[in-house]
């Protein structure tokens, strides 16, 4: 295996910051002009970890391609972390919310779209009650407080390295102890983690039991496999044994299919037969719009029923005013019925597969000790020579100086990665093309880093 000369990459990383900056001088002066008016230039704190001096400004994007402002061409292998899974804009998407927007975008009402959008999630996730948010954060943060109202418990379990959006609870890690800490980088958390929260780690179902047997745990969040930290694939059995543990204890047992929808039309919930209590999802079935909705058994449904009082249900923390909003189920049912299909997903995935076959072919031609893993449509290297079995693995295979040479030197060829992590996602619109493109440009790469 080869390992890494760190002074020749800083080498290479000078080479591609001198590129970046003559080939996006014009984004250059927007983030100048931006710095005035948003801490760090930035509209969102997260966008200045983007590679290079500062992050690119957008002028267009359409399918699986996008502009900016410096007139640079790009194959988006991002696609907004999920939020573009359907590719840029895409047409009968665009239409229905042209459509809506002349009719109205939010009422506090129900429209005829939302009952075509639940009927569709029901068919795909097994799931027969549904309920929309604005994202699959919010989604989380609903069906956990829901679940301490059906159980009468407080604790939620979470995996090690997961993220579910910005919910408080799953802020933590383990600490070299094995007790449940705030993770670093948790900005002003209300409470101390260990109160909320019991973190366990992927694929241990000793752990898993161990914590639900304290008879403290309302539910498990989890997502069938995670993706955040870099993809953790499950092992055989290990999900439905999780299921399996939650009913034995009384606990709820939420997936969060918000990025696993990239296997297929009903995520892994549907290829594993999995049988949750909640489902959470976002993003991607809105096409780009924001969108949240959650899932429940009829036994769930039946017991908030119970426990909900009419005069009170909207002062409980569930909802919000644009909660289900006209304008975000028009966009669901398009992208449902017309765009995430199952032919799409028939393109998608052997194209997924594609992608990771030429990342696959580079490591092993350089000899580098590198991990490709894959998700339908999504794939993504770590910096270790096996497969992670849980996120610390997958986070001790992180090298944020190797990423953001790979990001920056990529960027600067016309590719963009997901930001945080080497992943790539492909669209309904991306092309052999452009996988075969990304195969070329990552095997130029890799040969200049052991050269």
């Amino acid at each position: 295996m080869k390992q890494i000369d760190r002074n020749h990459l800083a080498k290479l990383f000078q080479i591609e910051s001198e590129r970046f900056l003559k080939t996006h001088s014009k984004s250059g002066q927007l983030f100048e002009r931006a710095k005035q008016n948003m801490p760090g230039g930035v509209p969102m704190s997260w966008m200045s970890k983007w590679p290079g001096a500062y992050p690119i400004f957008i002028d267009s994007a359409q399918g699986a391609h996008f502009v900016d402002v410096d007139g640079n061409n790009y194959i988006d292998l991002c696609l907004g972390d999920t939020g573009s899974m359907t590719g840029h804009s895409p047409k009968p998407t665009v239409a229905a919310i042209a459509n809506q927007l002349k009719k109205g975008m939010t009422a506090m009402l129900p429209t005829e779209d939302a009952i075509a959008v639940s009927s569709e999630l029901a068919k795909r996730f097994g799931l027969p009650y549904w309920q929309f948010t604005v994202s699959a954060t919010d989604a989380n943060r609903h069906v956990i407080r829901y679940s301490r109202l059906i159980t009468g418990k407080q604790k939620v379990i979470v995996i090690d390295r997961c993220y579910h959006g910005s919910v408080d609870e799953t802020f933590a890690t383990l600490d070299q102890s094995g007790k449940t800490i705030s993770r670093e980088g948790n900005i002003g958390a209300p409470v101390s983690l260990e109160q909320t929260t019991i973190v366990v780690d992927f694929n241990d179902l000793p752990a898993m039991e161990k914590a639900l047997a304290t008879g403290q745990v309302a539910c498990i969040l989890m997502e069938p496999a995670m993706t955040n930290v870099g993809i953790v694939l499950p092992e055989d059995g290990y999900l439905k044994a999780v299921g399996e543990l939650a009913k034995k204890y009384g606990a709820l047992w939420i997936i969060d299919e918000t990025h696993t929808i990239s296997v297929g039309p009903g995520g892994m919930t549907k290829q594993l037969n999995l049988k949750p209590d909640f489902l959470t999802i976002g993003k991607a079935i809105g096409g780009g719009l924001p969108v949240g909705t959650f899932g429940m058994s009829e036994k769930v449904a039946d017991q908030i029923s119970k426990k909900v009082e009419r005069e009170v249900i909207d002062t409980g923390g569930i909802g919000g005013t644009l909660a289900g909003n006209a304008l975000s189920l028009a966009a669901m049912r398009a992208t449902l019925s017309e765009v995430l299909t199952d032919s799409a997903f028939a393109k998608m995935i052997p194209l997924g597969n594609l992608w990771c076959d030429g990342v696959d072919a580079a490591i092993k031609k350089y000899q580098l000790p590198w991990y490709c893993s894959r998700l339908g449509a999504r794939g993504e290297y770590l910096f270790r020579p096996t497969a992670p079995k849980n996120g610390r693995e997958a986070m001790m295979a992180a090298d944020f100086e190797l990423e953001q040479y790979i990001h920056l030197r990529l960027l600067n060829d016309g590719f963009l990665l997901t930001p945080f992590h080497n992943m790539a996602l492909i669209s309904p619109q991306t092309s052999e093309a452009d996988i075969a493109a990304h195969t070329s440009a990552f095997d130029a790469m890799c040969a200049e880093l052991v050269s």
